[in-house]
C-alpha cells in the first residue's frame, strides 16, 4: 500500500523516459534512492515504487488503454454498495 498514487503522461517514449529519470533523480536527492522501477527499457508505462509514493508514467495511448484511473474512481463498480433486494 502507498500513501500517494501519481498518474502522469508523457508525449512519447523519450518523454516518458525523461520524466522517469527526473523523478528517480529527485527521489535520490531526497534520500529515497532505493525506489523500484518497472518498464524503463520500453517507456510505454513506467512504474516507480518509492514506498509511500507510487508513480505511473504513461504514453497517452497506453494510459487510455489501461485506464487505471477508473480503478480508483469513487463511482467504480467494485466500490458501489450492493443493491438491497426487498
Amino acid at each position: 500500500m502507498a500513501d500517494s498514487l501519481i498518474v502522469a503522461s508523457g508525449r512519447s517514449h523519450r518523454h516518458v523516459g525523461a520524466l522517469a529519470d527526473h523523478v528517480l533523480r529527485a527521489l535520490k536527492d531526497h534520500g529515497l534512492g532505493k525506489a523500484r522501477v518497472e518498464g524503463l527499457p520500453h517507456c510505454d508505462w513506467v512504474l516507480i515504487d518509492a514506498g509511500d509514493v507510487v508513480v505511473h508514467l504513461f504514453r497517452p495511448e497506453v494510459r487510455s488503454f489501461y485506464n487505471i484511473e477508473k480503478i480508483w474512481a469513487v463511482d467504480a463498480p467494485h466500490r458501489m454498495p450492493a443493491a438491497s433486494s426487498n
